[in-house]
């Protein structure tokens, strides 16, 4: 790769760096609806438990999980599913165009999903034992929690039902979407606008993306998202090119950035932002192995953090760190302090680094 390419390709993560503030993390609030704007849908942490309020991992210097739940607790921000059915969370005045970009709808009801909508829409909001002790009143075969939850979440993915989740609870309401949500109409916007509208935005923070990192991100159809990114292109939102280094995609004007980056080590949880859109991609490189979390290494994915992850303790098997081997020994204070910030303590160890016990 010659100096001019290098530098192209540089100039794109450094620019993704920044917009996605890893290079320089907020240190006050006041910006955080901004970023999570800039990022949303905005997942919970990977493996947390259910209620766990949305993450910008990194991205601040104070607790952004303290503060995105108090955003949860005003309602500044409401939970859906997105992303392929994914539990995220969107600024609660983007609500329409985030569903109409996103939802699954349901062509028709199987039984089972048709019974809990009618106790949740006569009765609601309930709770999952409230909910199974209607539904087994109303005269038809008595249904398992597991048979219900799934139906819940089914029609989560529809805009059907309404998860209220304002707190950390797993005890949560469900009540019907459009009484809950009577002015948010999620037919007023075409699926090819606001579909187009949160791809110019994944643009934004991406800097350059391929087309399988907008396929992984968004859980669209293969054929959908190639039809998006073509009438992208030709109505002029995007910019084909190839990046040397990075491949073909697009990009929404010349990248013509600052080429510097800080060398740095993250620790990111296959739930991020960033994460998600390289999800084929990680999961080809590290094949058959038990991934804990990936390690951003200066703005591009270069390792793996192994082991088997438990709902109680459990340690952290190895580091894998793709680096020449002469910078992996450099820079391994850097990046098992990057490990550290999670797996220490009495609930975790770090057992191996580069296959050598530590």
């Amino acid at each position: 790769m010659n100096r001019k390419s290098e530098s192209r390709r540089t100039a794109i993560i450094a620019e993704r760096l920044r917009r996605q503030s890893f290079a320089k993390p907020l240190r006050k609030a006041a910006g955080l609806a901004d970023l999570f704007a800039r990022l949303q849908p905005v997942a919970p942490l990977a493996y947390s438990y259910p209620g766990t309020p949305p993450r910008l991992t990194h991205r601040t210097q104070f607790h952004d999980g303290e503060a995105l739940d108090s955003l949860r607790g005003r309602r500044e921000i409401v939970k859906g599913r997105f992303l392929k059915g994914r539990v995220a969370y969107v600024r609660t005045d983007e609500l329409a165009l985030y569903g109409s970009a996103f939802r699954r709808p349901l062509v028709e009801l199987n039984d089972i999903q048709q019974r809990v909508l009618d106790v949740v829409q006569e009765v609601g909001p309930l709770n999952g034992n409230q909910i199974k002790e209607e539904v087994d009143q109303d005269g038809g075969e008595k249904l398992l929690k597991k048979q219900i939850m799934p139906a819940l979440h089914r029609m989560q993915e529809a805009f059907l039902v309404f998860e209220d989740q304002t707190e950390t609870d797993w005890d949560r309401g469900w009540s019907d979407f459009a009484t809950e949500w009577s002015d948010v109409d999620l037919d007023a916007i075409s699926w090819e606008r606001a579909a187009g509208e949160v791809t110019v935005r994944f643009f934004q923070a991406m800097v350059f993306a391929r087309f399988e990192q907008v396929r992984d991100w968004s859980g669209w159809s293969v054929s959908k998202t190639k039809k998006l990114l073509t009438h992208l292109e030709a109505g002029g939102r995007l910019i084909a090119c190839e990046i040397e280094g990075l491949g073909s995609g697009w990009v929404l004007e010349e990248p013509e950035y600052d080429p510097t980056i800080t060398p740095n080590t993250w620790m990111i949880h296959w739930a991020d932002f960033l994460a998600y859109a390289y999800t084929s991609e990680l999961k080809a490189r590290y094949k058959d192995l038990e991934v804990l979390q990936y390690l951003l290494i200066d703005g591009e994915f270069k390792g793996a953090v192994l082991g088997h992850w438990r709902i109680g303790p459990h340690d952290v098997d190895d580091i894998v760190v793709e680096l020449p081997k002469k910078e992996r020994a450099e820079r391994r204070a850097e990046i098992l302090k990057a490990v550290r910030t999670v797996y220490s303590g009495e609930y975790h160890e770090v057992i191996c680094y580069d296959g050598k016990d530590l």
